[in-house]
């Protein structure tokens, strides 16, 4: 099976898209002749042309706008922003317009739209350009939210949801674009709603999505050396939250971590553990843990950002807390 990037993968689901039907289109910032901001739109352009791969001004409202008027007339569009910092400039185009319109037209009016870009912390970008968001679009009826980790899953999600009727939330990573992993040639599709375990294990369950993951695999491996096992399990979607599969490893293990690099207040982690907590208490042997970010602005200096955001170490701990091996 090809090993290709996430950058990759999320190309290949976009270009298939296109050649598949001739309502999807791609629009934003730098996607046309540059290729995108981080070369995610490499040859599009050059293929479908400047009436399909269309360059916008900096201007998000603006061209997010463009974006839902031009689903709710029959296209099907993928808006790139260059990053989730940015999407806040649109905010009331996503909220107020996307994901309402089909509720206010009385289901006349569906958006299937696809808005998609890097979330989250990458390196050296500060407090404004380091923000964890999904609990901005998570939290409102109407929307759908993937947040892929793998190749495979980057490019299965990204062509359901650009085949869905609903608008999507679809969250990458600046850090995750290079990352390599098994996509088939053939045609596939990974459906928005769908958890899946990573990885097999009984003592704990461990919780997460996106870029996170591989901190958690990571750690799967550090505390296997301890004789502990943990079973992962990748959301994938944050609206539908499929808590089925993580509900079902719990009432396993009997104990739960979850890991968001987000904010903790208000968050999908701590949405996600409030559900285990009412849906597994009578499994639990242990308070679940929730690993986040730090509760304040993201510093600049390297060390400093790091020390903010889970890791490694932060969920080694968080695990050793819930087994008791660790106050």
């Amino acid at each position: 099976m090809p090993i290709i990037t996430v950058r990759e993968a999320i190309r290949q689901a976009m270009d298939e898209e296109m050649a598949r039907d001739d309502r999807v289109c791609l629009i934003g910032e730098e996607v046309a002749e540059y290729n995108g901001a981080y070369k995610v739109s490499q040859g599009l352009w050059d293929t479908y042309g400047s009436r399909r791969v269309i360059d916008t001004p900096i201007a998000e409202e603006g061209f997010a706008g463009l974006g839902v008027g031009a689903a709710m007339t029959g296209l099907r569009p993928i808006v790139e922003f260059m990053t989730f910092n940015f999407a806040l400039m649109a905010i009331d185009q996503v909220i107020s317009n996307a994901a309402k319109m089909l509720y206010m037209s009385g289901g006349q009016l569906p958006v299937p739209i696809v808005f998609r870009g890097p979330n989250g912390p990458a390196e050296y970008l500060a407090a404004q350009h380091s923000q964890a968001l999904q609990s901005f679009f998570a939290h409102v009826p109407g929307l759908k939210v993937a947040a892929p980790s793998t190749p495979y899953d980057a490019k299965g999600l990204l062509k359901s949801a650009i085949r869905d009727d609903n608008p999507v939330i679809f969250l990458e990573s600046e850090l995750m674009y290079a990352w390599t992993g098994e996509v088939p040639d053939g045609e596939y599709l990974v459906p928005l709603g769908q958890s899946v375990v990573r990885r097999a294990g009984r003592d704990v369950t461990v919780a997460s999505f996106s870029k996170p993951m591989r901190a958690v695999l990571e750690a799967a491996d550090a505390l296997a050396a301890d004789g502990i096992e943990v079973e992962a399990v990748d959301l994938r979607s944050l609206r539908p939250l499929d808590d089925t599969i993580v509900c079902e490893s719990v009432r396993r293990t009997h104990r739960c971590v979850v890991v968001d690099e987000a904010w903790p207040v208000a968050s999908v982690g701590s949405h996600l553990a409030w559900l285990v907590s009412r849906n597994c208490f009578d499994d639990l042997d242990a308070p679940v843990e929730c690993v986040a970010s730090e509760d304040v602005p993201m510093p600049y200096n390297h060390r400093l950002e790091l020390a903010v955001q889970p890791s490694v170490e932060k969920i080694v701990r968080a695990v050793k807390r819930v087994m008791y091996l660790e106050s």
